[in-house]
């Protein structure tokens, strides 16, 4: 018997999750760091998470949990970064 192993094939929504990805990563020019981490979070998610899921034959679902994963976890951190900022302009003058 022969070992049958799973080769990677983009997918409509891996090429969509890349395409929505490189959207949302070109439009977080100008906003806040929360807004810029969730929109970059979102953008890697989706894409790690469409690769991750196509391996599973779920691509869209990998697509989409990735994506939210990757926006609370870039807004958090964004936030995080802004609060510092804001903290460090006050009492490093």
């Amino acid at each position: 018997m022969t070992a049958r192993t799973k080769t990677f094939k983009p997918s409509g929504g891996i090429i969509a999750a890349l395409v929505l990805g490189t959207l949302a990563l070109a439009g977080a020019s100008g906003c806040s760091n929360t807004g810029t981490g969730a929109l970059t979070g979102a953008g890697i998610g989706a894409g790690a998470g469409a690769i991750i899921g196509s391996i599973t034959g779920s691509a869209g679902k990998g697509a989409v949990i990735g994506a939210v994963t990757g926006a609370v976890a870039g807004g958090v951190i964004g936030n995080q970064n802004e609060r510092n900022d804001r903290y460090h302009s006050r009492w490093d003058r």
